[in-house]
């Protein structure tokens, strides 16, 4: 279950990089991976990040939260996406494989169980970055504790906290 790639967070991903391996479509986790858990609305550094990126990539937001909060948080980036997705069950995966070549695409988020193996075993690409914020809710912290046993395994098989990767072609 390691990731395709890691990086510290999502202003450090070589986009580029993705664009030339032939990625044209980027889903990315909200909470701890765009903002931290406890905040509501984008950033400028978002918002700038976000209108570069649509030059180039489709974008779209796939997170758990309910669309009460993550709504407004999509309006302002300018972009589409999936709310109470129920990560990583199999459902939401499977309405985005009816829009989306899984080739052409990957997934960015901050947690091993939810964003890492989700998306893996749907068949994605994805890129883990570190998260932004330490609170969470209490579903987060049952998947964090679930994650420190994978990343415990992962460390004995080289994976360390900090030892950043870019995507291999």
């Amino acid at each position: 279950m390691k990731p395709d790639a890691y990086y510290k967070d999502i202003y450090e991903i070589d986009y580029k990089e993705l664009k030339d391996l032939g990625i044209k479509n980027i889903f990315f986790d909200v909470d701890n991976t765009i903002i931290p858990y406890t905040e509501d609305k984008v950033t400028e550094d978002n918002i700038k990040l976000f209108n570069e990126l649509k030059k180039d990539f489709n974008l779209v937001i796939v997170s758990n939260s309910n669309s009460h909060r993550i709504n407004s948080i999509i309006e302002d980036l300018g972009i589409t996406g999936y709310t109470s997705s129920m990560k990583p069950l199999n459902r939401t995966y499977k309405k985005i494989k009816k829009v989306y070549k899984t080739e052409e695409s990957i997934f960015i988020g901050d947690q091993f169980m939810t964003d890492v193996w989700g998306a893996h075993k749907n068949d994605f690409k994805v890129i883990l970055v570190d998260r932004i914020g330490n609170k969470e809710p209490l579903t987060t912290k049952f998947w964090r504790l679930l994650e420190s046993f994978v990343r415990r395994k992962l460390t004995k098989n080289g994976f360390q906290n900090g030892n950043y990767y870019k995507l291999k072609k």
